[in-house]
């Protein structure tokens, strides 16, 4: 089969290559993928940047047909759509497994990273992971409810904003423009967007957003400040370290910033606007087979119209240069329904 591998000096890029898949094992399922999207953690995979892993099929935002089951397999059936999604499976008996937050699984299995991802024509799961996708979904913005979808919905349900109060999203591409909609469309709140393309601040503005800035042009912290009194939370998706820093000086006493993104380097923390405004910042990593369950759903209900765009495998490499250069608005997903090429 063809699939998107990581090269082997792991220099950011993919080769495109004919791959042999291995038996299915107990509890696993094959799968046909119908398309696949990419995301920027998988650039980060490309490039190395948490580890080398060449020869590593890539894709966590992958949707197809279930072609085949293993012996033990009784949450599948073929002809099952599913899902294959960052986080691909835990133990499932450790302390975050059976407490709700299986994502932080200290055994965890991270498609496209730890275990060979949907970027390719099949793809083997772990059955019991493999959420299944409503048949009323569009499979294609299926793929961006696998991860961006799913990771804003997450994020936004942790900062525990509630109906009325103004939520901050930084960066508005394919993360950020979800994160509007869910806010917006399902949590009712009053949404800031803030991006340095006009482009894309356009896109959240027609999808919802009450406020757009760009953060070329002002600082978006004071310009928040001085219009509300600050808002109740910030979700940071932008790629950019200084976003966290105008985060922290977005939010009112009491506020909650949300780390989504992973920007090179650390970041410095006000510790004394932390301590005497009681401000919080927590992670948000990705999200549960729940959360995902639920976010498939509710798109599916119309709550959110992800932005999609199909391409050929032959182009990923094309892919990630417009992404590196902040060019794609939405998310850009391959087409596997007529064959790689």
């Amino acid at each position: 089969m063809k699939a998107a591998v990581v090269r082997k000096n792991c220099d950011g890029y993919f080769d495109v290559k004919d791959v042999n898949l291995r038996e299915l094992k107990p509890g696993e399922a094959l799968v046909k993928i119908e398309y696949c999207g990419l995301c920027h953690t998988d650039l980060h995979v490309a490039a190395g940047d948490f580890g080398k892993v060449p020869g590593r099929i890539t894709g966590h935002e992958g949707v197809g047909r279930v072609v085949k089951v293993g012996p033990n397999v009784t949450s599948l059936k073929i002809g099952d759509r599913v899902s294959v999604a960052w986080f691909f499976s835990g133990c499932g008996h450790c302390e975050y497994c059976i407490t709700g937050n299986e994502s932080l699984c200290r055994h965890v299995e991270n498609a496209g990273y730890t275990v060979d991802g949907a970027m390719a024509e099949y793809c083997i799961v772990k059955a019991n992971y493999a959420v299944k996708v409503p048949e009323n979904l569009d499979p294609i913005k299926a793929t961006s409810v696998t991860c961006a979808g799913v990771t804003t919905y997450k994020a936004i349900k942790t900062s525990q904003i509630r109906p009325g109060q103004w939520l901050v999203i930084y960066g508005a591409g394919g993360l950020g423009n979800l994160g509007v909609q869910w806010a917006k469309n399902v949590f009712k709140a009053h949404v800031i967007a803030v991006d340095i393309s006009e482009e894309k601040l356009q896109a959240v503005k027609d999808a919802g957003a009450d406020m757009v800035i760009n953060s070329a042009k002002v600082d978006p912290a004071k310009e928040i400040q001085d219009k509300i009194g600050g808002a109740q939370a910030a979700v940071v998706t932008a790629t950019a370290a200084i976003c966290y820093d105008q985060a922290l000086g977005s939010v009112r006493a009491g506020g909650k910033v949300v780390a989504v993104s992973l920007p090179k380097g650390n970041i410095d923390v006000p510790i004394a606007k932390s301590v005497l405004d009681g401000i919080e910042i927590v992670g948000s990593l990705v999200g549960t087979r729940q959360d995902l369950a639920e976010a498939f759903e509710l798109t599916a209900e119309g709550a959110i119209n992800p932005i999609v765009h199909t391409r050929k495998l032959s182009e990923i490499n094309d892919i990630v240069d417009e992404m590196k250069e902040g060019k794609i608005v939405g998310r850009m997903v391959v087409d596997f329904t007529n064959g790689a090429d």
